[in-house]
């Protein structure tokens, strides 16, 4: 029988968050996140978190926060009662000695009522009696959102699949009170980090939480605090990397992976990568990952410490890694070495601000000429005449209206719809400002430009012609106050090393990888890279990194291998696994 989610849950919330959440419960399943894990992985993700039917698991207590149609919640009760009989356990005892074995969240009532009738039937078949699966499936189920559910004690067991819904997604009110509440939402976060962080907080002493999610909070900005939580505390016992995999009855765009946890302490973490989705493959790879010689099985690794800080983890082989911490100890990032990161400019309203240079209708102290990122071809540009409408003076002051009648006019032409904007509307006067202030100086500042998202290290020089779009990042020096003038990169040179394997090698290790594999050259991970000092380098390795053509990549790193100094078996580290993260141009 369907239950009535507004029935079931607390009367005593404010009537926006009822709302909400009310709004949230009817959604269909695209629009909550909602992907089903296919039974052999969650039977691989139950064995790993310690679930298996030859514990007396009547005496533990298990948690799916997320139950969607009861995927992991179903075959944690198949396990339970195979267990709870070979403990000696019957039917007519059942009642209060599983009653507190289980809990199952879920938001939707629909699934819920689903899972519950399946709940019930495995129960009957078992042998319950009719009042006793009722009563069983009242104690175990509950229709309310687990991140603002009131859920008693503590838990041994936390499994389940986390929906991935991103902020612009979750109705105002609620993003706003899961924000009071949870201090992993930072940035960008989605929504699985927040079940992350009441998961962990629900643990009992060496209790282990096992999910399936998306994998970009292990390395982004916005998995920071959840990490810095891990930190202290708790213990990352195996990762699996399940990108590319079936693991779900629907294809996924995001790259996933299966997290184990554990409250307590430890260091070493076993990890494997792209296991074959089939019942007995993943059966032999759990074995081997529980085992006391896990590595007998050459899909298995283990890493220690690869967990124990808020910083990025790198959970890759022993050669790259071994080369990247090398370079970590020894050399300076390239903001230490008297540079600095910066990002082009977010309009808010392009149609309106980006157009053909010459045919803006504004003054010309009113616009500069746009580089973006379809402009950089084989490591030049290739202006396609695009400019922006600028509104700011030089000293950061919006450009007064009544003193650029030009401009005035195109602005007020388009008003209703400028104005409209959220910047707009925090702006007052300020209607017709870009989202990014725009400062006339970057135009005529050398600089290199890096487009965002592609499959290899893209950068381009510019003498200081253009001012980049929201698209590109861009370095350049930094302030001179505090840095030796003899130490100073010349841009051209480091063009040639941010071109190369050990870049990629930086970057592929640190980024959250896109569909296809494409890599995010976004600043966090470009200010991880490490560069030799411009002093250490002898006059031959400085011209061999400037006469390097941009587009020869062996050449490239032939140059950037001898300035760095590496050895031959560093060499081959950072070729393969630059290698293996560089993909060809889309088709």
């Amino acid at each position: 029988m369907q239950q009535n989610f507004e029935a079931l849950v607390p009367s005593a919330r404010a009537p926006t968050l009822s709302e909400a959440l009310a709004e949230l419960a009817v959604q269909g399943d695209a629009e909550r996140g909602a992907v089903f894990t296919r039974p052999e992985v969650v039977d691989a993700i139950l064995t790993l978190a310690g679930y298996t039917e030859d514990r007396p698991l009547h005496q533990l207590r298990l948690l799916e926060p997320s139950l969607g149609a009861g995927e992991f919640f179903l075959r944690a009760l198949d396990r339970l009662l195979a267990a709870y009989r070979r403990c000696g356990g019957a039917p007519s005892g059942a009642l209060d000695a599983l009653r507190p074995a289980l809990r199952g969240v879920e938001i939707h009532p629909a699934s819920l009522a689903r899972a519950r009738d399946a709940a019930r039937l495995r129960l009957i078949t078992w042998g319950a009696r009719p009042r006793v699966a009722d009563a069983l499936c009242d104690a175990w189920l509950r229709a309310d959102d687990f991140l603002l559910a009131p859920i008693d004690g503590g838990f041994d067991v936390i499994v389940g699949n986390p929906p991935y819904v991103r902020q612009e997604r979750i109705p105002a009110p609620l993003l706003a009170e899961y924000r009071r509440r949870y201090s992993t939402i930072y940035d960008r976060a989605d929504l699985y980090v927040p079940f992350f962080e009441r998961g962990l907080r629900l643990l009992l002493d060496n209790g282990r939480l096992a999910f399936i999610c998306a994998n970009r909070w292990m390395k982004n900005k916005y998995g920071k605090p959840l990490r810095a939580m891990l930190a202290h505390g708790f213990h990352v016992e195996h990762a699996i990397d399940m990108e590319g995999t079936d693991a779900f009855h629907t294809e996924v765009m995001a790259y996933t992976s299966i997290t184990v946890i554990r409250r307590g302490e430890g260091r070493e973490l076993r990890i494997a990568r792209r296991p074959e989705v089939s019942a007995a493959s993943l059966d032999r790879l759990v074995t081997a990952m529980l085992s006391d010689t896990p590595t007998r099985d050459p899909r298995v690794s283990v890493l220690h410490g690869a967990t124990a800080s808020d910083a990025p983890w790198i959970l890759e082989d022993t050669g790259p890694l071994a080369l990247l911490r090398r370079l970590e100890q020894d050399l300076p990032t390239v903001e230490q070495a008297g540079l600095k990161f910066g990002i082009g400019v977010a309009s808010g309203a392009d149609k309106i601000f980006v157009g053909d240079y010459e045919s803006l209708p504004v003054e010309d102290e009113r616009k500069v000429p746009l580089v973006m990122a379809p402009d950089l071809e084989d490591g030049l540009i290739r202006w396609r005449k695009k400019g922006i409408v600028n509104p700011f003076e030089p000293d950061g002051s919006l450009a007064a209206l009544a003193r650029y009648p030009r401009f005035a006019a195109y602005l007020r032409g388009h008003q209703e719809r400028l104005a409209a904007r959220y910047v707009a509307k925090r702006s007052g006067d300020g209607w017709y400002r870009t989202i990014d202030r725009i400062d006339p100086q970057l135009t005529r500042t050398p600089k290199l430009l890096i487009p965002d998202i592609k499959g290899q290290a893209t950068v381009v020089y510019d003498e200081g012609r253009y001012y980049p779009h929201h698209n590109l990042y861009y370095v350049a020096q930094g302030p001179a106050a505090g840095h030796d003038p003899e130490d100073t990169w010349d841009l051209r040179a480091l063009a040639t090393v941010l071109r190369s394997a050990i870049a990629v090698l930086f970057v592929a290790s640190y980024c959250v990888k896109m569909s296809g594999g494409f890599l995010r050259f976004q600043a966090q991970y470009l200010r991880r890279i490490r560069i030799p000092r411009w002093r250490d380098l002898t006059p031959a390795q400085r011209e061999a990194l400037l006469a390097t053509p941009a587009t020869d990549l062996p050449a490239i790193d032939r140059a950037v291998f001898n300035a760095y100094r590496l050895a031959p078996a560093e060499i081959a580290a950072a070729t393969a696994a630059a290698a293996a993260a560089r993909v060809g141009r889309k088709s």
